[in-house]
């Protein structure tokens, strides 16, 4: 059990140093020698290559002026082509690319392990863009200005070295740049806490300072908007993971409050300010609850004016997922426990008028009996492209259901432009969502695929639980192919932290409350038991990020449930999180080790100090990567230590690839995903 200032094996953290590196390749080649070691292993993770890099899979596109992005990865491209095309082109079955940017080849031209970290593409005009690329699939990348027309980089452009930058343009000659430029220039979670105006063809050191934060804000960040007749720019600073202060910036560079809850996330569309509230908000005599989403028009609430109108108000079944902006409307996505309603809002002179999208079921409350058999979609806006038009892309989904992409325009049909292949038989699969109640009696929905013929037998449970994201129904061919085609059944755990009732599902496992999402996978557990669908031997659970640090606390605090655990990129250490990498923006979510009253509760359940001796752990693998620079693989390189130190059954890969997903490619993540699988099943499919 280390303390704070006795930690035995504190010299792992050392990512790169000579100790810790043989470390790790000892521990990878113990696992690769036990785990991926015969024909099964090798056919699996060749089945699983085939789903990622298959050639009739959807090409998945974003939106920017008259042209469809995508980046395409196969086995010829593992690193991946970034290319672009029309709609019209998209609709067809083979579409004509224009491929810009090949990133194998400038990883093979330059001798960098390049992946690709996106594109900024400057509006209005679509001309230029800046190119973001990693080393390894970290966080921290080089920024380079690309010719979009030419297809090539710009001599002499706009270029950004190594760092966790934060960059937008502004108009063909200046940008607005947030990265390190030297000492005190990022925060302690190592963001940037200065912005600066940048001229194209002068020194970054001249450039000029906007905006500064603090060094205990997350981060601080400058935004450009040219919409045409809208032009503004917007400044703020993230107090926090959930907090911040906006600014609008007038062209005297004078700064006027965007005067709404720290809180609040804000979302401005010509001339329309949007306010999604966590907490409840009092204002000119009126309280809108936490969740809603409200929307006002922004010149007159900058004059004062607090005219707002609520167009979503949770209910104790309901909360908002997601919106998007068309050039004249507003569409909002929601949750009715766990399942998708899509709402089209219109402003008018009459207010503003509501009405479902077309061709999409709105779902209904379920009862907390016996659960509803039958697969519902999750759907989701994935773009619009609101300079020019009211057209949208949406994506639905389902666990035996391959992802399909619609096109439409507002106001017109929804039209099916792609879908995946079936990548797995999913003939007599059923699908339910059930409810279990957790230890203080909330009712926790979970979803449950069951192949034909499952009676007890091997189990995955997953689940997240944490800064209020939602974990929703969606179709997986790696999950299909290597699980549920092999007779496993998976299961799919909503519990709280997550976003799947709103803010306040959010809020009630919050900090000192973590426990409750500890409890409400435990009690997942336990009713999938009760149920008959399984029992704790065959019980497996895996979980990545927030979702590792739970799957340590189910290890340490409920090991009795379960078969055996895969815990991916985890938090493990509640003591030192906050010292490694990008750990400090996380403290609004998990509290902050270094107050005496934070540390009483983390202390509680921190699976690395939690780790006892002679008791009956399940088999675990760790899995992590050594270019992961937001979750520091030293959380996950300490607990296999402790473990191995007591004599648990404990395995450990780090690829030194991939940053926080810990895969840099198809083949990579092909590897870890028949890695994690193959070593569930020998541990779930033992004599009982």
């Amino acid at each position: 059990m280390p303390a704070n200032d006795d930690d035995e094996f504190r010299w792992l953290e050392d990512v790169s140093g000579a100790e810790a590196t043989d470390w790790v390749r000892s521990r990878n080649a113990e696992t690769l020698g036990t785990v991926a070691d015969d024909a099964a292993f090798a056919a699996l993770r060749g089945s699983l290559r085939e789903v990622l890099d298959a050639a009739d899979r959807v090409p998945y596109v974003y939106w920017s002026g008259p042209h469809l992005y995508n980046l395409w990865k196969d086995e010829a491209h593992p690193r991946g082509l970034w290319r672009r095309t029309t709609l019209d082109q998209y609709r067809r079955a083979d579409p004509e690319w224009q491929v810009l940017l090949d990133v194998d080849a400038l990883a093979e031209a330059e001798g960098e392990p390049w992946t690709w970290q996106g594109a900024i593409i400057r509006r209005p005009d679509h001309r230029r863009c800046l190119i973001r690329l990693a080393r390894g699939g970290a966080d921290a990348h080089v920024v380079r200005e690309f010719d979009l027309e030419r297809r090539s980089f710009v001599t002499d452009g706009f270029v950004l070295p190594e760092a966790k930058s934060d960059v937008g343009w502004i108009d063909e000659d200046h940008i607005y740049v947030g990265t390190d430029f030297g000492p005190g220039s990022l925060t302690a979670s190592g963001y940037p806490r200065v912005v600066k105006r940048w001229r194209r063809g002068t020194p970054l050191a001249e450039a000029e300072v906007v905006y500064q934060g603090h060094d205990d804000d997350v981060s601080v960040y400058a935004v450009h908007d040219p919409t045409p007749g809208f032009v503004r720019d917007f400044l703020g600073r993230r107090l926090d993971f959930f907090r911040r202060r906006e600014f609008l910036r007038t062209a005297d560079g004078e700064l006027v409050p965007i005067d709404v809850p720290e809180d609040a996330e804000t979302d401005v569309h010509r001339e329309w300010l949007l306010i999604q509230l966590r907490s409840d908000w009092t204002v000119a005599g009126r309280t809108y609850p936490g969740g809603a989403v409200l929307v006002t028009r922004l010149d007159r609430f900058l004059a004062g004016e607090r005219d707002l109108t609520v167009v979503f108000e949770p209910t104790a079944h309901t909360a908002l997922s997601g919106h998007a902006w068309t050039r004249h409307h507003l569409i909002l996505s929601s949750l009715v426990d766990v399942h998708s309603r899509i709402e089209v809002l219109t402003p008018g002179p009459d207010g503003w008028r509501r009405r479902p999208l077309p061709g999409l079921t709105a779902p209904t409350p379920l009862s907390a009996g016996a659960g509803e058999v039958g697969e519902r979609r999750h759907v989701a806006v994935l773009d619009t492209n609101p300079d020019d038009s009211d057209e949208f892309l949406l994506a639905s989904t389902g666990f035996v259901q391959p992802t399909a992409l619609h096109y439409g325009t507002v106001g017109g049909e929804v039209e099916l432009l792609k879908r995946e292949p079936a990548f797995f038989d999913t003939a007599g699969m059923t699908v339910r969502q059930l409810f279990a109640r957790s230890a203080d009696g909330t009712r926790v929905p979970y979803f449950v695929v069951t192949p034909p013929g499952h009676a007890g037998g091997p189990t995955l449970l997953t689940g997240y639980g944490g800064f209020e994201i939602p974990w929703t129904p969606g179709y997986s061919g790696i999950i299909g192919r290597g699980w549920l085609a092999r007779g496993g059944c998976y299961v799919v755990a909503n519990i709280r932290g997550g976003g799947e009732y709103g803010p306040r599902w959010h809020r009630a496992a919050l900090r000192e409350n973590r426990l409750r999402a500890y409890e409400d996978f435990a009690a997942v557990a336990t009713d999938l038991v009760a149920r008959g669908v399984t029992v704790p031997a065959r019980l497996g659970i895996e979980g990545g990020s927030n979702g590792g640090l739970l799957m340590g606390v189910m290890l340490t605090r409920y090991p009795e449930l379960f078969g055996a655990v895969v815990a991916r990129v985890p938090l493990l250490d509640m003591r030192r999180y906050h010292r490694l990498l990008a750990g400090a923006s996380w403290m609004a979510e998990y509290g902050d080790p270094d107050d005496a009253a934070d540390w009483a509760f983390l202390r509680e359940y921190s699976p690395y100090h939690n780790v006892r001796p002679g008791r009956r752990y399940p088999p675990v693998l760790l899995i992590t990567s050594t270019r992961d620079d937001r979750v520091h693989p030293g959380h996950a390189r300490k607990m296999v230590a402790l473990l191995r130190r007591y004599g648990y059954d404990v395995s450990y890969y780090e690829n030194v690839e991939g940053g926080h997903g810990a895969a840099a490619d198809n083949a990579q993540l092909a590897f870890q995903w028949a890695l994690m699988l193959t070593f569930l099943w020998r541990r779930l499919t033992v004599s009982v």
